[in-house]
């Protein structure tokens, strides 16, 4: 499978179902009263995290994921049902960015992590709900809201304990096979890694995971060679292991490819400096002699000045190797993974918006370029949405709430003439005033102050 750890992808949750308008009808009960029932909520678009999973590649192709919509609501007072939920699964270490503005949502780390990117819609409220002493016969219901649609941009950063850090061709994949199960490609010629490969390493307490990080160059802070793609799965491990081939035999030419790995990761995050390392010294078997004797003697005394220890290894002939193993061992039990600075950021839990106060709330009215107005106020943009214009009821509804607000009136001030576009929400109508007496403000009041309160959780309808 492809190694995925990147990608943008848009979600999108259920609409909400339709409110129900019926009356019960049954012998000896000609006029039962209204009986339509409430529209189901949309399902919501969630994404867990689990370990089944070490690539995004699952997702690749899944641009654009919906989850399902609530059902509509019936009569005989028979609510409809709950959309339902939409959950993908995510490696563990997956963040998950605002695309648009590149603000960080959740950091799905432990496995069984939920976030909830897109919520569903409520669904609409059916005739039965509106039913009162003053208006027992309500010939009007609601449609289901929108569900929340987002884009976003997934990124994985590898969970391991022990990152394997080098140049190319350094033999990092060949000590991860023989200290671990994994069974990465090896080949004798640079970048023969492209992507990260994970080994276990089981100590009989635990199983320590290791990671091959591709090969990295000068440079790959500013994304030269694998750059980024390299340096962000190093971010969560505990330990980094430096990987040296010795096999050119050159002192300076060592301690100069050590000093690059190092720059690098100081120049892509300062706190990388602080982890705590080691080094080994692979391909041993390329230098033979007293020009080893000399050349591991220096290393090693360079290495101790820096209070580093060094490991002299050879995965062809697995000289150090036992060593090497021992020390990745002796760390992991001194530094247990600490749980609560794994998350690069905590999961943002998305609330229901509060309405504002209705008594502060003002209307704005604002002037597009492109000719028309634009009326700004939230109650209004809701009650707009959720109205089913094709019924006279609530044309008449909506009528009182322009009066009530003097929406009309508003206008005018603003400079809008008969004949202007007006937009309401994502509703355009024509502007063409006409005043009345504020007789039915009260009412109006009344079915308002509903527009705040949600219907039954798992109720549903369809016209």
């Amino acid at each position: 499978m492809r190694f995925v750890d990147s990608l943008r992808i848009s979600v999108k949750a259920g609409r909400g179902g339709n409110g129900c308008m019926s009356f019960l009808r049954e012998r000896f009960k000609p006029n039962g009263g209204p009986d339509g029932g409430n529209g189901g909520r949309g399902g919501s678009v969630i994404f867990e995290a689990t370990n089944s999973l070490q690539t995004l590649a699952d997702l690749e192709y899944m641009h654009h994921i919906k989850a399902e919509n609530g059902g509509h609501g019936k009569g005989a007072s028979r609510n409809g049902h709950a959309g339902e939920d939409r959950i993908i699964s995510v490696p563990c270490g997956t963040l998950i960015y605002d695309a648009e503005t590149g603000e960080g949502c959740a950091d799905l780390v432990e496995p069984h992590d939920r976030f909830v990117a897109a919520r569903g819609g409520r669904g609409g409220r059916g005739n039965k709900y509106f039913a009162s002493s003053r208006c027992k016969a309500p010939r009007f219901c609601e449609q289901g809201e929108n569900g929340e649609e987002i884009t976003l941009h997934l990124e994985l950063r590898l969970i391991a304990d022990i990152g394997l850090v080098g140049l190319p061709n350094a033999g990092k994949s060949s000590i991860l096979a023989a200290i671990s199960n994994a069974q990465p490609k090896i080949a004798n010629y640079p970048f023969t890694t492209l992507t990260p490969n994970l080994g276990v390493l089981n100590t009989g307490d635990e199983n320590i995971v290791i990671a091959d990080l591709p090969g990295l160059i000068e440079g790959a802070h500013m994304n030269k060679g694998l750059g980024l793609d390299f340096l962000r799965h190093i971010e969560r491990t505990r330990l980094m292991v430096h990987v040296l081939s010795v096999e050119s035999g050159n002192y300076d030419k060592i301690i100069n490819d050590f000093e690059i790995v190092r720059q690098e990761m100081r120049e892509y995050d300062s706190d990388l400096d602080k982890r705590p390392y080691f080094v080994i010294a692979n391909k041993s078997d390329e230098v033979e002699g007293k020009d080893a004797e000399e050349l591991f003697s220096g290393l090693s005394a360079y290495f101790s000045e820096k209070g580093v220890k060094m490991i002299v290894t050879s995965a062809l002939t697995e000289e150090g190797i036992a060593d090497a193993a021992n020390e990745i061992i002796r760390f992991a039990k001194n530094h247990p993974r600490p749980q609560s600075n794994v998350r690069l950021f905590a999961i943002e839990e998305k609330l229901p918006k509060s309405m504002p106060n209705r008594k502060r709330a003002r209307i704005q009215i604002i002037s597009l370029h492109d000719g028309g107005y634009r009326v700004l106020h939230r109650q209004l943009e809701n009650f707009t949405e959720r109205c089913d214009f094709s019924q006279e009821e609530n044309i008449a509804r909506f009528t009182r709430l322009l009066r009530k607000y003097k929406v009309e009136e508003l206008l005018e001030a603003a400079g809008a003439v008969a004949g202007d576009s007006i937009s309401i929400g994502y509703k355009e109508f024509n502007f063409y005033p006409d005043y009345y007496p504020d007789e039915d403000a009260e009412e109006t009041a009344g079915e308002t102050e509903d527009e705040d309160q949600s219907g039954p959780e798992e109720s549903g309808s369809e016209n």
